[in-house]
């Protein structure tokens, strides 16, 4: 059985906030099950990084956790976060201004290194 997960968050990003909790839900499910998770952030995906824009955001019209709730939890369960460096310079976001949740930055090579590693399962949000 595989034990290694990359999340590849691509369509995922704060102007589409009914699609953010899911990516979160499945990483914290994987790190739960003692798996090894990354979460890659590319795109627009990377403006979720920044602080106060994911606290400020809702899957749901009930608004009881925010989106950054639920990032807190997969990291708080061990997934790993990753800025692609090119979607931050893309979007002009500083390092300095990302949660304390990102644990680096890894671009396309990285995340398609573990698309091709027979070891990694990977999933597109």
């Amino acid at each position: 059985m595989k034990s290694r997960l990359a999340i590849l968050l691509w369509s995922t990003a704060p102007a589409s906030p009914h699609l953010c909790a899911t990516p979160f839900f499945h990483a914290a499910a994987a790190a739960a099950l003692d798996a090894e998770v990354e979460v890659h952030f590319s795109a627009s995906s990377v403006l979720l990084l920044v602080k106060g824009s994911a606290a400020a955001l809702f899957a749901d019209d009930k608004r009881n956790r925010s989106i950054y709730d639920h990032m807190q939890q997969a990291s708080r369960l061990g997934a790993r976060f990753l800025a692609c460096s090119d979607a931050l310079d893309a979007h002009g976001v500083g390092r300095e201004t990302l949660i304390p949740e990102v644990n680096g930055v890894a671009g396309a090579a990285a995340f398609v290194g573990r698309a091709l590693d027979p070891e990694w399962v990977t999933l597109v949000f």
